[in-house]
Parts: C-alpha cells; structure tokens; sequence
C-alpha cells in the first residue's frame, strides 16, 4: 500500500524559505511521476512542481526561479525547496505521486493525473 508522509511545513516571514520532504512507501512503480501541489482556502488545488523518475522537471509559473524539487531515490523522499516565499504560497501542500505518463515531455502538474497523495503540511508566509 502506498503510503505518502509530508513534512517541513510551519510559518516563516515574507523571503523567508522552507523545505518540505515528502517520504515515500509501498510503491511499485518503477516509472512515475511525483508532484508538490498546494490548496488554499476557498481555492482550487493548483499544481507546484513536478518530477519524473527519470529527473525531468516542471514549474508553474508563480513558483519558477524560487522553487526546486528534488528526489532522493535512496532515500524514497522527495523534497521541495521554496526559497523567496510570499504571502500568496501560504496553502496546504500536499505530495502525490502517479504512473509516468510516457505521452508527456514534462510531468504533469494536473493533479487529476495522480492517484496517491499525502495529508499535507501547512506553510503560512507572513508579511
């Protein structure tokens, strides 16, 4: 059973940085894709970041510059270094992870697309 465990939220101040690490179980893909996606309230859950297992990657364009995604295969772990927060990153972020969609140049930041996710942590940016 797949089991997908979040941590290294909490509250920083405006420019300040967080990683999250995302701890990974009871997979049997051996090509798939893993993605950070956040929710705030009364909005819609938008894709973050995204890795494949072959190390492509992909950005939405509020995190571009600031945030970077990495794995650990050794590990299991995937992380989320977020540099240069902002008020408007302050969410619910939650990792999940899908099969690789071999028709795709970049992975998805289409949260449909993934079928395991996380609990989340809570990362709140002050000004």
């Amino acid at each position: 059973q797949v089991q997908l465990v979040e941590s290294g939220g909490g509250s920083v101040q405006s420019g300040g940085s967080l990683r999250l690490s995302c701890a990974a179980s009871g997979y049997t893909y051996t090509s798939y894709s893993m993605g950070w996606f956040r929710q705030a309230p009364g909005k819609e859950r938008e894709g973050v970041a995204a890795i494949d297992s072959d190390g492509s990657t992909n950005y939405a364009d509020s995190v571009k510059g600031r945030f970077t995604i990495s794995q650990d295969n050794a590990k299991n772990t995937l992380y989320l270094q977020m540099n240069s927060l902002k008020p408007e990153d302050t969410a619910m972020y939650y990792c999940a992870i899908g099969p690789l969609n071999r028709l795709r140049v970049e992975p998805s930041l289409n949260y449909n697309e993934y079928v395991k996710w996380g609990q989340g942590t809570q990362v709140t940016v002050s000004s």
